[in-house]
């Protein structure tokens, strides 16, 4: 059985685009100009994966992701953003998006990342992530003082607001996030954000 990915996007060239992509490796696919047209067959017709747009004239993906009740959804939903950007990274995950894709389009990582979340999601049955898991992968290589740094960046706590938190130096905070990154192997603050939340250590 072909599995189907439903694509939901103001954007009709990105639409376009991400149809063309997913055809060619085999997927069928299903377009939503709005989240309401989604969210009128969300229920009765389920498909392997979700990527849903986070801007949107009339109702935001992070809109859609509440109405959806996307934490108890039977398929993965990820969320396309043009900048992605660590407070709509974490209120995107914490209702229920399964991982964030920026649109800076290179249609084969996006393919993979897709892939991955679909073969991950079957894998673990659809199990549902918990926010900011103390079991995420490389949390144990994180002295105390770096996980309280991490706590307030999955916070989106700025470099200033974290070090009046916790009674140190936006420069100390600097050094700190540079250690998390590097320990947990993060790109930039939007991957660790997608690490942390979104990547249970396995068992």
């Amino acid at each position: 059985m072909v599995s189907e990915i439903f694509v939901v996007d103001d954007d009709y060239d990105m639409r376009e685009a991400l149809t063309a992509v997913f055809d060619n490796a085999g997927y069928r696919v299903r377009e939503f100009a709005d989240g309401g047209a989604f969210l009128r067959i969300a229920r009765s017709e389920l498909p392997a994966c979700v990527l849903l747009d986070i801007c949107m004239p009339e109702s935001s993906g992070l809109e859609v992701l509440r109405e959806l009740d996307a934490k108890s959804y039977p398929a993965p939903v990820l969320i396309l953003s043009g900048q992605g950007d660590v407070f709509n990274v974490v209120r995107a995950i914490k209702y229920g998006a399964f991982d964030f894709i920026e649109k800076r389009f290179d249609g084969d990582a996006i393919l993979s990342r897709v892939t991955a979340a679909i073969d991950d999601w079957t894998r673990t049955q659809g199990r549902k992530h918990s926010s900011c898991s103390p079991s995420y992968r490389g949390c144990d290589r994180l002295t105390p003082r770096e996980r309280e740094v991490l706590s307030q960046i999955t916070a989106a706590a700025s470099n200033k607001e974290a070090a009046r938190n916790l009674g140190i130096s936006p420069r100390t905070v600097e050094i700190h996030r540079s250690h998390i990154m590097q320990k947990l192997g993060a790109k930039n603050s939007v991957d660790l954000i997608r690490i942390v939340m979104n990547n249970p250590a396995q068992a």
